[in-house]
């Protein structure tokens, strides 16, 4: 299992290198104010780690309220 494991990692690496490699061009974010210029897959990479940390925390947030329910 742990063969698999290493083999899917491998993958996924080679898979995001090969993305930020044939997207290079700049784009431009802008919010509220603020404005960011950043190679695109810098930009993808960011808002799916960011969307990867909201969705972890929302969901510990609701399995510890389920717990509370569960315990009172």
């Amino acid at each position: 299992m742990r063969t698999v494991n290493l083999i899917i990692a491998i993958v996924l690496i080679v898979l995001l290198a090969l993305f930020a490699v044939q997207n290079l061009q700049s784009v431009t974010v802008s919010f509220l104010s603020f404005s960011l210029t950043a190679p695109f897959a810098l930009v993808a990479i960011g808002i799916y780690v960011l969307g990867m940390l909201t969705g972890s925390t929302l969901f510990g947030a609701l399995r510890r309220s389920f717990r509370d329910r569960q315990g009172s």
